[in-house]
């Protein structure tokens, strides 16, 4: 039986001696990633867009070769960053000089609930399936979509909510999903439905088939009128 070579097992092909040089050029590159970050400047930390995801990717790929590759040199990490940083100022200041160049690089926020309803033709413009939109309103203490004047996702995928206060609040298309999951085309009594697609609200009577005047769609939910509860 061959003896176990502990040393091929724990550095590979190396010497322990590259241990050093690795911890050496980790500790180079860690203080350059963190120069670069500097020089993004708060926009580029304090959240992540799409565009911003790029640059740190980018700079994350530039940094990780040098760290365990000896054949790589630290200058050529050093001249990506310079002009991945270059780039990014350059795209900033064009950002800032043209509304039109900057929709086109980060887009628009979206008016996903206006007056308690769906704007459905927005919505169907987004990847956000219905389901995930909805746990991010009930994370934000929404039961039901009469509570929400607007809902706006941002462009960094945050949603902004703003509320009715609580003597305007509507009935609405609830929200959670034991009241959502009762969505049927069968109105069993009368009173106001919401439709579960776009969240328009009607007063139906008992046994009557309707399709929603806004989306066309004939699944309801009985109408929520409760307040938030803050």
């Amino acid at each position: 039986m061959q003896d176990i070579d502990w040393t091929k097992i724990m550095v590979g092909e190396e010497k322990w001696g590259f241990l050093v040089e690795i911890a050496i050029r980790t500790i180079l590159m860690y203080f350059i990633i963190l120069i670069g970050l500097r020089l993004l400047g708060k926009r580029g930390v304090r959240q992540l867009s799409v565009f911003e995801m790029v640059v740190i990717i980018s700079l994350g790929s530039a940094a990780g070769d040098p760290m365990f590759y000896k054949e790589i040199g630290l200058m050529v990490p050093v001249a990506i960053f310079a002009i991945i940083v270059s780039a990014y100022r350059l795209t900033t200041y064009l950002m800032a000089k043209s509304k039109g160049f900057d929709d086109l690089v980060e887009g628009k926020a979206t008016y996903f609930i206006e007056e308690g309803m769906f704007s459905v033709n927005e919505f169907r413009k987004e990847t956000l399936a219905q389901d995930e939109f909805f746990s991010e309103l009930r994370q934000q203490g929404v039961s039901h979509l009469g509570q929400v004047k607007t809902a706006i996702l941002e462009t960094s995928g945050c949603v902004s909510i703003f509320f009715f206060p609580d003597n305007e609040v509507k009935p609405g298309l609830p929200i959670l999903p034991k009241a959502f999951d009762t969505a049927s085309t069968i109105i069993t009594q009368d009173g106001k439905y919401a439709c579960s697609f776009c969240g328009k609200v009607e007063t139906i009577s008992k046994g009557q088939e309707t399709d929603c005047k806004n989306c066309n769609h004939n699944e309801w939910v009985m109408a929520d009128h409760q307040p938030r509860i803050q």
